[in-house]
């Protein structure tokens, strides 16, 4: 079996650093024990050929031989159907799995990423744009909230969709946006705190640095 490789940007401002996506795919290969590498592509010069892997200019993509993935949902999903640790092989299981990553894409993050770009932008303005995007992500983690208060995963075991999840609350919650959540906190460090999760964070912080 070949690696896989993951490409992201050969260095990155610090403000987002252990936040670039493919920290869920280093993640997702390390829980599930598949050999893969990383290599780089420039983050302030990006060129037609970036464009050609990726057309929205973003970070990562997957390549396994031929086989070329970009959005990090697709690729999670990609190395989730390579391994039970990350997606089980039941089709009732299978489906629960796919349905809380599709969850975590479109019902979580979609609220999470209005609100993380405010706080990047140090933009505290409380406008009447920015008080709806502000009950639109109350209203997400409230439901998050409800559900996993009495949980410890998404789905009877930890799965793919416990990656993609917790990669977007820890988002919210690098900025205190998770303060009145406690279920939903206590959820983020637990995943976070699998030795995979911890390698992957410091392997991304790692590979940035060096770039310095």
């Amino acid at each position: 079996m070949s690696d896989m490789i993951i490409t992201t940007f050969d260095w990155v401002p610090e403000m987002p650093r252990g936040y670039v996506r493919d920290i869920r795919l280093r993640w997702a290969l390390e829980e599930a024990e598949l050999p893969y590498r990383v290599e780089s592509t420039p983050f302030k010069e990006r060129s037609a050929e970036h464009f050609q892997y990726q057309p929205f200019g973003q970070v990562p993509w997957l390549t396994d031989g031929d086989i070329l993935i970009f959005e990090s949902g697709a690729d999670l999903l990609y190395v989730a159907e390579k391994s039970d640790a990350l997606m089980p092989s039941d089709p009732k299981g299978r489906s629960n799995v796919i349905m809380w990553l599709f969850a975590a894409l479109n019902s979580v993050e979609m609220a999470v990423l209005p609100y993380s770009i405010f706080k990047f932008s140090g933009d505290e303005e409380q406008s009447s744009g920015r008080q709806a995007l502000d009950g639109f992500l109350a209203a997400r983690l409230g439901h998050m909230e409800q559900y996993l208060i009495e949980r410890e995963w998404l789905t009877d075991r930890f799965s793919v969709a416990d990656i993609l999840m917790s990669d977007v609350l820890r988002l919210a919650d690098r900025f205190d946006g998770l303060a009145d959540y406690p279920g939903c906190r206590s959820y983020v460090e637990r995943a976070t705190s699998r030795p995979a999760f911890k390698k992957a964070y410091a392997d991304q912080i790692a590979h940035f640095a060096a770039a310095d």
